[in-house]
């Protein structure tokens, strides 16, 4: 009889140590699912902020084209105020105009969300002819 009580113990103590083992394991799975869910969370942030500067920089794109087009039409024009920006579906742009010795210089503002791209054109105008300089994206 003493054995069968020893094997009975055995079984027991057994059971405990499967117990444990599944606790560990599951711990395991967990801490690597959390990473992982850590992971993709981070570069969702990270392709939403990449997204909003990429539509900031198109807004100010959008900005730059209007105040060309209001040059041909009007040299003497000076842009759009920051006081009232101009919407661009949901972003908003404001054109600063500005000339020196012939040569006009446009810098538009472009704002999506938090996202902030400025865009700065020199251009001359000649004989009813508007010349782009330069276009560049300034910080």
């Amino acid at each position: 009889m003493k054995m069968k009580i020893l094997k009975l113990k055995y079984i027991y103590s057994s059971s405990g140590q499967a117990l444990i083992s599944l606790l560990f394991f599951v711990l395991i799975g967990v801490t690597i699912v959390s990473a992982a869910a850590i992971f993709v969370y981070e570069n969702v942030q990270s392709a939403s902020i990449t997204e909003q500067g990429t539509l900031a920089y198109y807004t100010a794109e959008s900005g730059i084209e209007e105040a060309l087009l209001q040059l041909l039409r009007d040299p003497s024009y000076l842009g759009i105020p920051a006081g009232s920006p101009l919407s661009v579906g949901e972003g908003t742009v404001t054109i600063q105009v500005s000339s020196s010795s012939g040569i006009f210089t446009t810098t538009a503002t472009g704002i999506f969300r938090s996202a902030v791209r400025k865009i700065q054109v020199q251009t001359v105008y000649n004989n009813n002819i508007l010349t782009i300089l330069s276009w560049k994206e300034i910080p």
